[in-house]
């Protein structure tokens, strides 16, 4: 069989599986020691499940394949930090990032290859999108991260961010069912409350993730809470409205009772001055959260976006936590690698 029409097996339910080996005249549970190989153990090939008959791997690999990343490049920053270039089967690039604290190990996974947005502070935007990842190249990648962290710091990974290339509420259902493989016992068992997922704000998606009833956290990236200003470093915002994404986040915690993160940084002379911390706060005031202030990490030469002095940052920790809302500022890790937020564009 020609191995360009093959279909990838992991795409096939473990019911589907079962099904397969009964029509091909087999035991239905095969397809139980088949699909425990290609999520719990990670098989990369048939060849690896040997409690299969020489026969049986042979069947299967005439009849699938197993589209595996591969991690084409690995580099590790100063402080620990690790960024994979993973090649997939049809040779386009992403990237992802293991984030190392002395208590904790963080995945940063993409979800699209390029971006569907158009935010001018990302790397990432000024990638064409090309296309959306497969449930299975997400989960690999947090595969890949685990096995990283417990070869280089000795423990498991401990956190998921989606927060790497691409808006992950544009690829909705391949987002939703890697999540579903990486918690479910019969793959990775993570709890989904150690799982957050990072929006720039779809508010129509959101509203479905609330319908959803999901486990996982929700952060958005914001940056602005004055439309004009949101809407000349993230143009999508035309379409997607503040007063819109307000909407559906006040939905999201009446549903959810989860409280929302937001991711924001602050540049000097676009949303450094005491209006904008205070059209943050009234923006946060209408469901619990909290906000993360993030470093600005530079993508190119010459671009028009510069860090906030440290008064500005001041200025707003100040004034967020004058009216009860939690604030961190983080510190961006990876800088030398090209791997802190905002960075990730295959540079490599």
């Amino acid at each position: 069989m020609d191995t360009q029409v093959k279909k990838d097996i992991r795409a096939l339910t473990r019911d589907q599986l079962r099904t397969f080996f009964k029509d091909q005249g087999d035991h239905t549970y095969r397809g139980d020691q088949v699909y425990e190989w290609l999520w719990q153990k990670s098989a990369h090939s048939f060849e690896a499940m040997t409690n299969l008959s020489k026969a049986t791997r042979e069947m299967l690999a005439d009849n699938f394949v197993i589209n595996h990343i591969k991690v084409d490049k690995m580099q590790r920053s100063n402080d620990g930090t690790i960024k994979n270039a993973i090649r997939l089967h049809d040779d386009l690039v992403v990237e992802s990032v293991l984030i190392p604290t002395s208590s904790r190990t963080t995945a940063c996974v993409s979800s699209q290859v390029g971006c569907s947005l158009d935010c001018r502070f990302c790397a990432t935007a000024k990638l064409k999108r090309m296309r959306n990842l497969n449930p299975d190249e997400i989960y690999d990648q947090v595969v890949a991260i685990d096995n990283e962290s417990r070869l280089y710091f000795d423990r498991p990974l401990s956190n998921i961010v989606f927060m790497g290339m691409g808006e992950p509420l544009m690829n909705y259902n391949n987002v939703l069912k890697a999540i579903d493989k990486i918690t479910s016992p019969e793959g990775l068992g993570m709890s989904p409350k150690r799982i957050t997922v990072s929006t720039s704000g779809v508010p129509k998606m959101i509203r479905k993730l609330a319908d959803e009833e999901v486990k996982f956290k929700l952060a958005v990236s914001l940056h602005s809470a004055i439309d004009s200003i949101r809407t000349s470093i993230m143009p999508f915002n035309s379409t997607f409205p503040l007063a819109d994404l307000r909407e559906a986040l006040e939905y999201w915690y009446a549903k959810t009772k989860s409280r929302i993160t937001y991711e924001y940084v602050v540049w000097e002379g676009i949303n450094d001055r005491q209006e904008d911390a205070d059209a943050l706060v009234a923006f946060c005031k209408f469901a619990p959260s909290k906000v993360n202030l993030i470093e600005y990490n530079p993508i190119e030469d010459g671009d028009d976006f510069r860090q906030a002095s440290n008064a500005a940052i001041d200025l707003y920790v100040h004034t967020l936590e004058r009216n009860g809302i939690t604030v961190t500022v983080r510190r961006s890790r990876g800088k030398d690698i090209d791997a802190a937020c905002g960075q990730l564009a295959n540079k490599s």
